[in-house]
């Protein structure tokens, strides 16, 4: 599910990290051998490199969510050129690959569109021969129930979607979801663009299963939801951080990862973990069934889950990270980066916050009646 920092501290970072980012140049070395990208940033070789014959990728992922030194150091380094589109919903990316989206060759789906993907047959088994990455990887993101034993999926990244203020101009702390129906709130919210997420928050608020089936439970929280969305400004998964660091809104439902960029931005932001507990998430690689591109599909994904290249994602995308290779790598080379991640109970958050966390699942033949409400709720029907 995810997004950017300044662009002036990319620039400082990019400046410092340099040379440390495959290990530093080496003195006296062949320093034309060295792939640099447009940002000045010096590619760290593949560890393995394999071989890869095919001539492009082709990537459909999630906006915002990946660095753009990964793209230009695959493409130096392997001669692959990337083909990169995006989306800013689960369902738009499933809508698109139902019909007939078989030339990608990798995707970014979230916990709950797994399973459907899984079972509709959309998904290629990953040959795990091909792929380095798991050993990198923290063993808590790993055997989830959408994916027992991972055989479709590798974790990208995770996050909670919970609240977040501007304690500089909101009056009144929110601290549970119910409370974004507050009447002083109105006109200033925003929240993410995720039909699951806030129907799931509004069954939440009525003591309901984020993944209930019941009908009659679903129209109650028809009617509630129906009540908030004028209160709400905007709904946004392109970038939710961006209207509340402007100051168009002053608080909203966002993920964890833009909660942390709005509070670097501006330290007025507070993260609220709701009383009702968060809604809990994990990204996940998955390659579609019909890549055409498969070596070089894996190959993008040992390559850049590197520690010495995953690392970037605590720049650009400061969500939970469960590649344990990148995070030691940059508590050792980019501390500037590590130390403000690790010690944020965002990016860090508290054990109560992950145990009381609603993990949305598939649910089935009640897909059409969620979607049904979100369409009517967001036309005003």
């Amino acid at each position: 599910m995810r997004n950017i920092l300044s662009k002036l501290f990319v620039v400082v970072v990019v400046a410092s990290l340099a040379l440390t980012a495959c290990g530093g140049a080496k003195s006296g070395g062949d320093s034309s051998a060295q792939k640099v990208t447009s940002s000045g940033f010096v590619c760290p070789e593949p560890n393995p490199k394999m071989e890869v014959t095919s001539k492009e990728f082709n990537l459909f992922v999630w906006t915002e969510y990946i660095p753009t030194e990964w793209k230009e150091c695959f493409e130096m380094v392997y001669g692959v050129k990337i083909n990169h589109d995006e989306y800013s919903a689960n369902e738009e990316m499933y809508a698109k690959l139902s019909a007939g989206g078989s030339s990608y060759d990798l995707i970014l789906p979230t916990d709950y569109i797994v399973s459907l993907m899984i079972r509709n047959g959309m998904l290629h088994k990953l040959d795990k021969d091909q792929l380095h990455v798991f050993d990198k990887l923290d063993s808590a993101y790993l055997d989830q129930e959408f994916d027992p034993g991972n055989e479709y999926t590798i974790p990208y990244e995770g996050g909670l979607d919970a609240i977040v203020y501007n304690s500089d101009v909101v009056k009144t702390a929110p601290t549970s979801y119910a409370d974004l129906w507050n009447p002083e709130y109105a006109g200033r919210i925003t929240t993410v663009d995720d039909s699951r997420v806030i129907i799931g928050m509004t069954l939440l608020t009525l003591g309901y299963d984020v993944n209930t089936k019941d009908p009659a439970q679903l129209e109650e929280a028809k009617a509630k939801l129906a009540q908030l969305v004028p209160s709400i400004k905007l709904f946004d998964s392109d970038s939710p951080k961006t209207a509340l660091i402007a100051g168009d809104v002053d608080l909203g439902v966002v993920w964890t990862g833009e909660a942390f960029t709005a509070f670097q931005e501006n330290p007025a932001f507070v993260f609220v973990y709701p009383t009702e507990g968060s809604v809990i998430w994990q990204d996940n690689w998955a390659i579609p069934a019909g890549a055409p591109h498969l070596d070089a599909t894996y190959a993008w994904i040992n390559y850049t889950m590197q520690g010495d290249l995953f690392y970037l994602m605590l720049r650009d995308f400061p969500y939970l990270n469960p590649n344990r290779a990148a995070l030691d790598y940059a508590k050792a080379n980019a501390p500037e980066l590590y130390e403000p991640f690790a010690n944020s109970p965002i990016t860090n958050p508290p054990l109560e916050a992950l145990t009381s966390a609603h993990r949305i699942d598939d649910v089935g033949d009640a897909t059409p009646l969620y979607d049904q409400i979100w369409t009517e709720i967001k036309g005003g029907n």
